[in-house]
């Protein structure tokens, strides 16, 4: 780089807030957080603030140039020749020159991808990427069982020529089949605008899945409470339990079953992408509260012939 006469005349280092000592990642940063804030196509941003940052940059964020500059600083003007000084018509050994913010040496890429260049004639410009967001979904059982496409309404802040616009926007979103209540489902690409060609945010849907009055869930599985009489329950039966699809399965109840006991129908649970689920049949032993005279009887001659207790281990002797 030919050795500039703004060396000399501006402090770099002021420039983007750091002491002259500062280790190179302390000066990145600090040149980010500037030109985050003053990037043109910031809210509130000032072109020619964001090139003399950049400028400043450009310099220190090279560790060979910055150790010219260094010198140069030291040794003061005389050392650029253009006081007549020992290197007058000279050159150092660098070839390029800071002019404008298309000649600095890719300096875009430096961001990380943070902003777009503004007339830069190599290398490649992914912009600015548009803010994740998140938008909460309310849905019935069957729709979260069974998926469904629905829209949802988002509200940003835009920022105009004016200030700042508060917009909605509808956006489709296809519900995968399985959906659990609480699950975060990330759209990509269906959140904030991306600025300068940056890619679009990303959306993250919270589904709120609202209760089935006869079916639970538990991830994949189906739950289910079927209730039976004692009688059925000492004896044993076969029942009739309904699926989700509106139709019915037959769940056989062996003779002496507790209630809480809870028998498994595979496959007739939720569908997700890692498969079906079960239906889980828990049995519900029911008590009558009123009884005719015939049951009372007929439970009074049970209670007759009953020589043993469930108490029995638990009685004190």
């Amino acid at each position: 780089m030919t050795m500039q006469r703004e060396w000399f005349d501006k402090d770099y280092y002021a420039t983007l807030g750091v002491k002259p000592g500062a280790p190179a990642k302390e000066i990145t940063k600090a040149y980010r957080k500037l030109a985050r804030t003053h990037h043109p196509d910031s809210t509130g941003g000032d072109d020619s603030k964001f090139k003399e940052i950049s400028a400043a940059y450009g310099v220190l964020g090279d560790d060979d140039t910055r150790k010219e500059y260094d010198e140069a600083r030291r040794l003061g003007p005389a050392a650029s020749g253009f006081s007549g000084g020992p290197f007058a018509g000279g050159q150092s050994n660098y070839d390029v020159r800071f002019d404008d913010m298309s000649d600095m040496g890719g300096l875009g890429d430096l961001f990380g991808g943070l902003f777009g260049r503004r007339g830069g004639t190599g290398g490649r410009n992914p912009g600015i990427r548009g803010v994740d967001q998140e938008a909460r979904l309310h849905l019935g059982f069957l729709e979260a069982v069974n998926g469904v496409t629905t829209t949802v309404h988002l509200t940003s802040d835009v920022p105009t020529a004016t200030g700042i616009e508060r917009r909605t926007r509808e956006v489709n979103v296809r519900i995968p089949t399985g959906v659990d209540d609480g699950q975060r489902i990330r759209l990509r690409g269906k959140g904030g605008a991306g600025r300068s060609g940056g890619e679009p945010g990303d959306l993250y849907v919270v589904v709120d899945v609202q209760p089935h009055e006869m079916f639970g869930r538990k991830g994949r599985d189906l739950t289910i409470s079927v209730p039976v009489t004692f009688p059925e329950a000492a004896l044993g039966v076969t029942v009739k339990v309904p699926t989700l699809d509106d139709s019915t399965v037959s769940v056989k109840v062996p003779a002496g079953t507790r209630p809480g006991k809870t028998f498994r129908v595979r496959g007739r649970g939720v569908e997700t992408r890692k498969g079906k689920g079960d239906l889980l049949v828990t049995i519900d032993v029911v008590v009558p509260q009123q009884l005719s005279k015939k049951e009372r009887e007929a439970i009074e001659a049970l209670a007759k012939v009953t020589d043993w207790s469930p108490r029995e281990s638990s009685e004190a002797p």
